[in-house]
């Protein structure tokens, strides 16, 4: 989108009372955001929702020098701002009826021609749940999707570090502004994202965080993906509603089930249970029910037989491979190095594919 048209459409979205439905229902009638605020109040008046309050409003400069500033601020970050009438505007989020006027993001995506798909699920999630996650992107990783998910604690990181391993795009959903991290603990997954995917979010910089703000987020992670798969999930919880969301644009749901008895598979099998989701019994359920060509995957993604490891990585690498696993503790004093040193060292050699955690903070080669 050319910038003129970019800075009005920031403007429109600091109008107060209009939202994305509404701001697209005036470009429909005025044929661009900057001819929504030319246009005259006699034209304005006949759109249907459209009242003297919000009117009023639009004639208010303060509103188009709160563009400029918040535009000024995406250009020193290097955030893009996505119209959602421009050509590299994610395809399916396009056709939500409430998706994004302005869509942010950060990083090098490249939306095209790649299936999506959105994995959410229960922070808490079980030992069960992140080994299955694990194993649901491995079987995905052929076929080259994006993995969408909310950048949260649980299932969300699960979903992107998985995505890492397997050199595969990976876009982080955000509930505030892209200059900020949330949470915090997960600063250090930032650029490793934005070398391989990135982030997006239809706050302004200005928004502050708050917890009302996970459900807007979430109608993000449903909207950009052809299915939304629940790895996990309580009885009560937000990626049940991401997946309702997704159920109602019409995008395809796939539940993750567990024992009758596990707190965190109840959700999931209500899911089943109502019929609003396909039950994953096998990891090709999802391509095959999605119909794509397990003959013919759109892109191979062969492991590397040679990693590149630095000094301090192959002294974990050697340790590893001699104890056969071992928790951090035991690592670190073994290699004679912080536990924070060798944790962050852990962590990269996890997504280079050469080792896994266990449960009980133990880790072991792969």
């Amino acid at each position: 989108m050319n910038p003129p048209q970019l800075l009005y459409a920031l403007a429109l979205q600091a109008v107060p009372n209009i939202g994305d439905i509404s701001a697209k229902k005036l470009i429909q009638h005025c044929g661009s955001p900057e001819a929504v605020f030319k246009e005259t109040k006699a034209n304005l008046s006949k759109i249907d929702g459209i009242g003297t309050f919000t009117i009023k409003h639009l004639e208010e400069a303060k509103h188009l020098k709160a563009a400029e500033k918040e535009l000024s601020f995406m250009e020193k970050k290097g955030i893009e701002g996505l119209y959602f009438e421009d050509s590299n505007y994610p395809f399916k989020l396009k056709h939500c009826i409430d998706g994004p006027l302005v869509l942010f993001q950060k990083g090098d995506i490249n939306w095209d021609h790649a299936p999506i798909i959105s994995i959410v699920g229960t922070r808490k999630i079980t030992t069960y749940g992140f080994a299955q996650c694990e194993k649901i992107i491995e079987t995905l990783a052929v076929f080259n999707p994006i993995i969408v998910s909310g950048f949260a604690y649980g299932t969300d990181i699960a979903a992107h570090k998985a995505a890492l391993k397997h050199q595969l795009q990976t876009v982080g959903c955000m509930a505030q502004g892209l200059q900020n991290t949330y949470p915090k603990a997960h600063l250090k997954y930032r650029s490793l994202i934005e070398n391989q995917g990135g982030f997006v979010t239809d706050f302004w910089s200005t928004a502050v965080m708050d917890p009302s703000n996970f459900l807007r987020r979430n109608r993000l992670i449903a909207g950009l993906s052809e299915a939304t798969i629940v790895i996990e999930s309580a009885e009560k919880g937000g990626s049940l509603a991401t997946a309702a969301m997704a159920f109602g644009y019409n995008r395809e749901v796939f539940a993750l089930p567990g024992r009758i008895t596990d707190h965190q598979s109840q959700g999931c099998h209500n899911l089943i249970k109502t019929k609003n989701a396909h039950l994953i019994s096998n990891p090709v359920d999802i391509p095959y029910i999605l119909n794509w060509s397990l003959e013919t995957p759109k892109k191979v993604v062969q492991k590397k037989l040679f990693v590149e490891l630095d000094a301090d990585e192959k002294i974990i690498f050697n340790y590893l491979k001699k104890e056969s696993k071992s928790p951090l503790d035991g690592i670190a004093i073994a290699c004679e190095m912080p536990t924070s040193k060798a944790a962050y060292l852990l962590l990269n050699l996890e997504l280079k594919g050469v080792c896994r955690p266990l449960p009980g903070k133990e880790f072991e080669l792969v």
